[in-house]
C-alpha cells in the first residue's frame, strides 16, 4: 500500500457521490467516456475538472487529463506520474505516465475501453464559465479524432459545470476552511497598510499570511492602490503608500483546490468620505439582496432586484446621491464554476440559471458614484440556503481603516 502524503483530503464517500451523479448524466445523455484535457490556465481554474473527478493535480504546474468511462476505473494521466500522484490521494489507482504526451495516452486508453466508435464527451470544447473558445490543445484534439475516426465526438462542459453547481456538505466545509485563510491575509493586508510601506510589500504580507495557513499556489490576487482607484491591477505595483490611499483587491485562497473569494476595501490610516457614503449603500444592496439568494430565484431576477434596491437605498443628496448598482457574483469551488454575472458578462444563458440550494458564490456587489468616477465594491463567500444568502466568512461588512 502506497504511503500518503498529509495532504488534506476528500473522502471516499465524496468521490463515490461525484462520480454518481456525473454517470447519471452521462447515462441521460448517451456518453460512454468522458475526456478530460490537460489545462492549467488561469491559476489553473482550467484544470477543476480533472482534479473534481480524480483528486490528482495540486500545484501550478500539475498538468493531469482524465480518461472517466461510464463503467470501470478512471484514469489520470500525468508527467512524473508514478513518482508523485498516488502518494498524494486515494480515489485514483490507474495514474499513467504522460511524457507530456497526454492526447497520445488518453488515446491510448480509449482504446482498451473499447470506446472508439462510441459517444465521446470532451470537456473544454468550448462554453466554460471563462473558457467559451474552449481548453483544449490543437494536437491534444488531433490525438482524439486520428485514433477514433469513428467516434461521435460532443461537448461535455455544460455536463461537468451542472453537476458541479451544487456543493456537497465536504465542499462547503472546504470553501469555509478557504475563505477563513483569507481572512487571515486580510487581517494581514490590513497590518501593514501603513504609510511609507510599498503596495508590493502589503501585497506580500497578505499572501504570506494566506500560504502560511495553508493555501495552496497559484491563486488569483488582482490588486491595486491608490487615491481612489475604480479597477484592481492583475499584480501590485511598487508605489509607495500614503495616507488616505486606499487598496481594493480580489482574494482568493485554495484549500483542496478549492477557492472561496472574498473583496475588502482598505483605507490607509483614514478613509475618504465619498467611500464611507458609498458603503452604506452597498451595505443596503448586499443586506437585501442576501435575501433573495434562495432556491428558484434567476441570476436574471437579482440583477433586476439589485437595480430596485439601489433606487431604495441610494440617498438623493450628498457624494452617494442617486449612487447606481453593479451586481457582480460568480460560482466558487474548484474553479471556473458558474453561473456568473458582472457589468460585461451578462450572456442569456447565464442569466437564465436558476439558482440551487447549496450553490456558492463569490457575491460582492458594487455601488458607484452617479458619475461613475469612484466605486465600493464589498463581498464575501455565500452560500444559497432557502432562508436565503449565508455568508461563509466572519469578518464585519465594514470598510476597513488601517491605522
Amino acid at each position: 500500500m502506497v504511503e500518503l502524503y498529509p495532504y488534506p483530503r476528500f473522502s471516499l464517500a465524496e468521490r463515490d457521490r461525484r462520480w454518481r451523479a456525473v454517470r447519471e448524466r452521462m447515462r441521460q445523455q448517451n456518453i460512454d467516456v468522458i475526456i478530460v484535457p490537460n489545462n492549467t490556465g488561469h491559476s489553473t481554474d482550467f484544470q477543476s475538472n480533472a482534479r473534481y473527478l480524480s483528486h490528482v493535480g495540486g500545484g501550478g504546474d500539475a498538468d493531469i487529463a482524465v480518461v472517466f468511462p461510464l463503467e470501470g476505473d478512471i484514469t489520470a494521466i500525468a508527467t512524473s506520474a508514478a513518482a508523485r500522484w498516488p502518494t498524494v490521494q486515494d480515489w485514483t489507482t490507474d495514474v499513467r505516465e504522460a511524457r507530456r504526451r497526454y492526447g497520445k495516452v488518453a488515446a491510448e486508453r480509449l482504446k482498451e475501453l473499447k470506446a472508439e466508435k462510441g459517444r465521446i464527451g470532451i470537456t473544454g470544447l468550448g462554453g466554460g464559465t471563462r473558457s467559451p473558445e474552449g481548453t483544449i490543445s490543437h494536437n491534444f484534439w488531433v490525438q482524439i479524432r486520428e485514433n477514433c475516426p469513428q467516434a461521435d465526438i460532443v461537448d461535455a462542459t455544460q455536463l461537468l459545470t451542472e453537476v458541479r453547481y451544487i456543493k456537497s456538505a465536504e465542499e462547503i466545509e472546504v470553501l469555509t476552511k478557504s475563505i477563513a485563510i483569507i481572512e487571515e491575509g486580510v487581517a494581514a493586508e490590513i497590518a501593514s497598510a501603513k504609510p511609507g510601506a510599498t503596495d508590493w510589500e502589503v501585497w506580500a504580507a497578505t499572501l504570506y499570511a494566506m500560504m502560511r495557513n495553508g493555501s495552496e499556489l497559484p491563486v488569483h490576487c488582482n490588486w491595486v492602490s491608490g487615491k481612489n482607484p475604480v479597477r484592481t491591477l492583475t499584480r501590485p505595483s511598487m508605489r509607495v503608500l500614503e495616507r488616505g490611499d486606499l487598496i481594493i483587491n480580489e482574494l482568493e485562497a485554495s484549500w483542496i483546490g478549492y477557492r472561496a473569494q472574498a473583496v475588502q476595501p482598505v483605507f490607509v490610516q483614514v478613509a475618504d468620505p465619498t467611500h464611507e457614503e458609498l458603503f452604506k449603500v452597498q451595505r443596503e444592496i448586499f443586506n437585501e439582496l442576501m435575501l433573495h439568494l434562495r432556491p428558484g430565484v434567476t441570476v436574471k431576477e437579482l440583477a433586476e432586484r439589485t437595480d430596485a434596491a439601489a433606487r431604495r437605498a441610494a440617498p438623493r443628496q450628498g457624494p452617494a446621491a442617486d449612487a447606481k448598482p453593479i451586481l457582480t457574483m460568480h460560482g466558487r469551488g474548484a474553479g471556473d464554476d458558474g453561473p456568473i454575472i458582472t457589468r460585461t458578462a451578462r450572456d442569456p444563458e447565464q442569466l437564465a440559471v436558476a439558482l440551487q440550494e447549496n450553490m456558492v458564490f463569490v457575491f460582492k456587489p458594487s455601488a458607484t458614484t452617479a458619475d461613475g468616477k469612484s466605486i465600493c465594491t464589498w463581498g464575501d463567500t455565500i452560500v444559497v440556503t432557502p432562508q436565503g444568502g449565508r455568508r461563509l466568512g466572519q469578518r464585519p461588512h465594514a470598510l476597513a481603516v488601517a491605522s
